[in-house]
């Protein structure tokens, strides 16, 4: 049996029994399996992931993880550009159109009352969501941890439970630094 190292920086770290929390810890496994499999096996969703580095280099979500291999797995980063050496994205992660499921219907307004843009027809089924995330390059805001792992999906923000104002506070929050610069919204630079 293969064995690898793995490790989760930041807030990676919340979707991990705390036992394997902000530590090294030994994975097993059978086969070579892609390093995306891998890491969402672990509970995971790949729409978190900004940099992964085995053995010290960065690969992409397809790198077939091999005996002995140490992997190191980032979150976004808010201030350190690292565009030219991830490889895991053709465009930003950070934007400010949205696509929400059905289960999010309660904060559609309010973030539409903030400005936001957000997208919501509950008649969608899971795949016209991702369809339409990427055509209109929207993030989808999600509950299901599920949804995060397809791989068509690059763009998403699991909401955590709470209240109302509490799940719209963490979406701002998460996004912050890359909408705001000198306290004035940034527009996308992409249209």
């Amino acid at each position: 049996m293969s064995k690898a190292i793995f490790r989760f920086y930041e807030e990676l770290n919340k979707f991990l029994p705390k036992r394997r929390r902000k530590t090294d810890f030994q994975v097993n496994f059978k086969r070579r399996r892609s390093i995306k499999e891998m890491i969402e096996a672990l509970g995971v969703p790949h729409t978190e992931i900004d940099l992964i580095l085995v053995n010290g280099k960065p690969v992409e979500f397809t790198y077939r993880l091999q005996d002995g291999d140490r992997v190191s797995i980032y979150p976004v980063f808010e201030f350190l550009n690292i565009e030219n050496i991830t490889g895991l994205r053709k465009i930003p992660l950070r934007k400010t159109k949205f696509i929400a499921e059905t289960n999010l219907e309660h904060i559609v307004n309010y973030m539409r009352i903030l400005g936001f843009d957000v997208c919501f027809d509950p008649s969608l089924s899971t795949w016209k969501i991702i369809e339409l995330s990427k055509r209109e390059n929207r993030i989808i805001l999600t509950k299901n941890r599920k949804l995060l792992k397809f791989k068509e999906v690059t763009h998403a923000i699991f909401v955590r439970p709470g209240t109302t104002g509490e799940q719209i506070k963490r979406i701002i929050d998460y996004l912050k630094p890359s909408m705001h610069e000198g306290g004035k919204l940034r527009r996308n630079q992409e249209g």
